[in-house]
């Protein structure tokens, strides 16, 4: 039934202003108007994701996107350097930067967009 279908996945904000530039200017990502009215970030790879205003907006407890890169720490000081701020979380083996490295699993950080949903960025 659904097999042939479109996919893609959307997340709340309370400021679509914010979250449009956020998403263009500071992370470098194609934003556009998506297929059902709502803005979208568009990836090289083809996914989509959108975003909607909600007036009673609660950040998702989660991580919303995932990122995977090549060199993390380069990613990291590029986010620093824009003014993102990092996230520390208690358990986890994180440096000065918030870079996590625990044996087995990929390094990784963590950071919130304008309305407070989380994102990864994972080293390869």
């Amino acid at each position: 039934m659904l097999n042939n279908s479109q996919v893609f996945s959307s997340f709340s904000t309370n400021d679509i202003e914010k979250t449009k530039d956020f998403y263009s200017n500071v992370l470098r990502l194609q934003v556009s108007s998506g297929l059902v009215g709502m803005p979208e970030i568009q990836f090289p790879s083809g996914q989509r994701v959108g975003f909607y205003s909600k007036e009673n907006h609660q950040p998702a407890s989660f991580t919303v996107l995932n990122f995977l890169v090549e060199d993390l720490v380069t990613v990291v000081d590029a986010l620093i350097e824009k003014g993102v701020k990092m996230e520390f979380y208690e358990g986890f083996n994180q440096d000065e930067k918030g870079i996590a490295r625990v044996d087995g699993s990929p390094s990784a950080a963590w950071f919130k967009d304008p309305g407070g949903n989380i994102l990864g960025v994972f080293e390869k």
